[in-house]
């Protein structure tokens, strides 16, 4: 399975950012998702997940500004990310979200970079 995240990019605080990541393979259906960020000098962290069934967790720090969302016909997985904080500055990367059947290798991330 290949990994791609994109739209990232730089942006005020307080602004927004819909973030998309295409999966190759024919599982991606069965299989939960997720976002993850790495923000410099920390260990990457999970931002959101979502279920086959389209349950959906948030890490608390992003609870009620960011959405997860993911279109199974088209093998995609989005972030939309409102109200962001300087704080929300990491690269995001996309990835098999928490199961038994643990991660795939990590594909190129995205870049967001939110400004005071």
């Amino acid at each position: 399975v290949q990994l791609q995240a994109s739209g990232g990019g730089l942006v005020q605080a307080g602004g927004s950012l819909r973030l998309s990541c295409a999966a190759s393979g024919s599982m991606f259906s069965i299989n939960p998702w997720a976002w993850y960020r790495q923000a410099p000098g920390k260990q990457r962290e999970l931002v959101a997940s979502i279920t086959d069934l389209g349950s959906t967790v948030y890490a608390d720090s992003v609870k009620g500004r960011f959405t997860i969302s993911r279109d199974n016909a088209k093998n995609a997985v989005y972030l939309q990310m409102n109200s962001l904080k300087p704080e929300d500055t990491a690269v995001y990367y996309c990835n098999r979200g928490p199961s038994t059947r643990g991660l795939y290798d990590w594909g190129q991330g995205t870049l967001v970079t939110v400004s005071s």
